[in-house]
């Protein structure tokens, strides 16, 4: 038995004396019900444009039909294909796909991250109770996306019911702009605004981000009233992301806010000694202290260089000894300073984070928006790399080093009187830099 299927055929009966039997048919006829909820009534349709059609011009006929059985108002969704499957199997193991080996057990404690720990793991025991919401800051590849991941693997085994949501924030915004030019503005809020568990990384990046902020506001709003479980990460505490708006900034500090430090010597030696035990390896003390020593910067890096370690053992059959290890991961043990990113990196982070494709920031285009980033892309390279102002100018269609001298001296000015754009340049720079870590 299928209530839902049940209820459905009783609303294609309703509706039947409002519309025409070809209409019926030709939208209806493969159109089935999925669920009927306490205020929803979730229907399937296999093709998106059937759905659309639905949705644009028979929705009203359905809820009408709905009140008339139920006396109640009713929401109406509809799926299509590819949806169908994640709306019914939302909370499978499989909901976050590759994040197996991120669990609080294997998650090392140290002085430099302990009360991120204990704040997360808190809130894993209680979702929704006194720490809402979680705010976990510090700098990139110390751990904090393992917490998120620890936080959703630990909530899902107490709480296998529950309909856990990760999101990046830059994704976010990417979402939004697809259901905003395809019409699903509805899809978009119910799948976040329905979560009982809500985790979002890297937040920063809806900074300065108007209409992702506008439905950020909204979703926390719903969120927190349901006393649903929000997570963040960011790369820094809100009162310093100056292009956040003020009554997001409010709402992240409601909760507890909780930062992750790099790891001292010892958490440094604990993370490598667990990583290679993981991976079946025993690494004498002196390479422990070797590695430790070196690579200080976060603990992606750390766990990075035991892989290699462990890459260069297999491939190369070598005793792993204090020559291995330096062989290995000569490339680590170098002061970030002396690492030199590309112009081609940097142009492409820049066309990221302004959403412009790299032919069209190299090209002649003259719009505000990709002057401006055209500029911070001239900019970066100038700062980042060691080309002079006609190679760079070769970067961009072959302009001449006095348009590249104009545009460093524009964004020398921008950083010393808009903060904001400073701020942009600060987020520019750091994804570059992630992408070398």
């Amino acid at each position: 038995m299928n209530p839902a299927a049940d209820v459905w055929s009783k609303v294609i009966s309703l509706m039947q004396p409002e519309m025409t039997t070809t209409t019926l048919n030709t939208w209806f006829d493969d159109a089935s019900a999925v669920s009927l909820e306490e205020n929803r009534f979730i229907l399937y349709s296999p093709t998106r444009f059937k759905r659309d059609i639905i949705a644009a011009r028979y929705v009203s006929y359905i809820q009408k039909a709905l009140h008339e059985l139920f006396s109640s108002d009713f929401d109406v969704v509809i799926l299509t294909e590819g949806e169908l499957d994640s709306y019914q199997k939302p909370e499978k193991t499989g909901f976050l796909p590759g994040t197996e080996d991120y669990t609080f057990q294997r998650f090392v404690v140290g002085s430099s991250n302990k009360f991120a720990h204990a704040a997360a793991r808190a809130v894993a025991d209680n979702p929704g109770g006194s720490y809402n919401p979680l705010f976990i800051y510090g700098e990139s590849g110390l751990g904090k996306t393992h917490l998120l991941y620890a936080i959703a693997h630990a909530i899902h085994e107490t709480h296998p019911d529950f309909k856990i949501v990760y999101i990046k924030g830059d994704t976010f915004t990417n979402e939004l702009i697809t259901a905003i030019r395809e019409g699903r503005n509805a899809e978009f809020r119910e799948k976040y605004r329905g979560a009982d568990v809500f985790l979002m990384d890297d937040v920063q990046f809806i900074a300065g981000r108007d209409s992702t902020q506008e439905e950020m506001f909204h979703t926390f709003n719903t969120l927190y009233e349901l006393r649903k479980q929000i997570v963040f990460t960011s790369d820094r505490p809100p009162k310093e992301m100056l292009r956040l708006e003020d009554r997001l900034k409010t709402r992240f500090e409601w909760g507890l806010l909780a930062d992750i430090q790099p790891p001292d010597y010892e958490t440094r030696m604990a993370i490598i000694k667990n990583k290679a035990i993981r991976m079946g390896m025993e690494l004498p003390d002196f390479l422990l202290q070797l590695i430790a020593e070196n690579i200080t910067a976060n603990v992606r890096q750390i766990e990075g260089t035991v892989n290699k370690i462990m890459a260069y053992q297999d491939l190369m059959g070598d005793t792993v000894n204090k020559e291995t290890v330096v062989r290995a991961v000569k490339d680590m043990f170098k002061d970030k300073s002396d690492i030199v990113p590309t112009a081609e990196v940097i142009i492409d982070e820049v066309c990221k984070f302004y959403s412009i494709e790299p032919a069209v920031l190299r090209g002649q285009g003259r719009g505000k928006d990709i002057s401006l980033a055209r500029q911070i892309a001239m900019y970066q390279i100038r700062r980042m790399t060691n080309l002079s102002l006609k190679e760079i100018g070769a970067e961009f269609e072959g302009r001449d080093h006095s348009t590249v001298l104009h545009s460093l001296e524009r964004v020398e000015k921008l950083i010393k009187t808009d903060p904001e754009k400073a701020e942009i340049i600060k987020d520019i720079t750091a994804n570059i830099n992630i992408r070398y870590e």
